[in-house]
């Protein structure tokens, strides 16, 4: 009995999973086993032995061991949350600011694009040891506080704008985005990009409709590019929350614990409790940004 013969529809789903199998099986072969294997560890102490190793489970005890029992774990995982609230929003104003100024028509435009996009290349794997203070005439504080004596220090923005009238907490942290702005032009590079990207794929004919109807630039900006680049602040979002959490000292302590305590188990549940705490936070991002997003059809 000869089988029917697929349908056009049926033979371009075929197609999808052929051309997604490889990636299918990376995720499986490099993804969800090493998953299983590392909550095994967690769950587990682990002691060299001759040949290899042998695994003890102890249930929850190492995940216990973080908060009852190791002092920089519990510290450093909250610097690096309350430096992803802090940075990830500026990131997100500043990309979008300065792809909305890329987009404009001026001479040397390709010149302006690479230069922006130039951090990016500098914060890769191949010179992110060297020392960027000395380029930059030297570090500074990482609470943007005041005598910090560096460089790119705010001077009197803080005492200006404390006078101006502007409570205490938003001068805080805009005075702390002045100090960090090397740190967030070098982590903006991607996102500018993504933007750029969605500026230029917005149809001219509603700009020039709205410029018709007498709409001004301030307009036209709150009502037709901010309304189409929601998807893509969503998508830069996510991003940079990702991003910042693997620029931290937390992934440096997981390797030491691992690689020079050989405290394998300590070191999976150090994972596990960084794995969740990062779903946990962009669960709830998406979720509420995507209540606000706006897609055009």
């Amino acid at each position: 009995m000869f089988k029917k013969p697929l349908t056009l529809a049926q033979k371009k789903a075929w197609y999808g999973v052929l051309f997604a199998s490889p990636l299918m099986l990376g995720l499986l072969m490099l993804f969800v086993l090493p998953l299983i294997q590392s909550l095994r560890f967690s769950l587990s102490s682990i002691h060299l032995v001759q040949g290899g190793f042998a695994v003890d489970y102890e249930g929850f005890s190492n995940f216990s061991q973080l908060f009852t029992t190791n002092p920089d774990y519990p510290r450093r995982l909250t610097e690096s949350i309350t430096n992803m609230i802090v940075n990830v929003p500026i990131i997100i104003i500043f990309s979008l600011f300065a792809a909305v100024l890329l987009n404009q028509k001026f001479k040397g435009r390709a010149m302006a694009r690479a230069i922006f996009f130039l951090p990016v290349i500098l914060a890769s794997a191949a010179i992110a040891n060297l020392d960027i203070s000395s380029f930059v005439g030297g570090s500074t504080p990482a609470g943007g506080g005041e005598g910090g004596g560096g460089l790119m220090e705010s001077f009197e923005l803080k005492k200006m704008m404390l006078e101006s009238g502007l409570a205490p907490v938003f001068v805080t942290y805009i005075t702390g985005a002045v100090d960090r702005i090397y740190d967030i032009i070098s982590s903006s590079g991607v996102q500018i990009l993504i933007f750029l990207a969605g500026l230029q794929s917005i149809s001219p004919s509603l700009y020039e409709s709205s410029r018709i109807e007498g709409a001004t630039g301030y307009e036209i900006f709150w009502k037709v590019t901010f309304p189409m680049m929601t998807p893509l602040i969503l998508t830069n979002t996510i991003y940079s929350i990702i991003d910042s959490f693997n620029h931290n000292t937390i992934n440096a302590l997981i390797s030491e614990t691992a690689f020079k305590s050989f405290e394998f188990g300590q070191s999976a549940a150090m994972s596990w409790v960084y794995f969740i705490v990062v779903a946990f936070i962009l669960v709830v991002s998406t979720s509420l940004i995507s209540r606000k997003v706006f897609y055009y059809d």
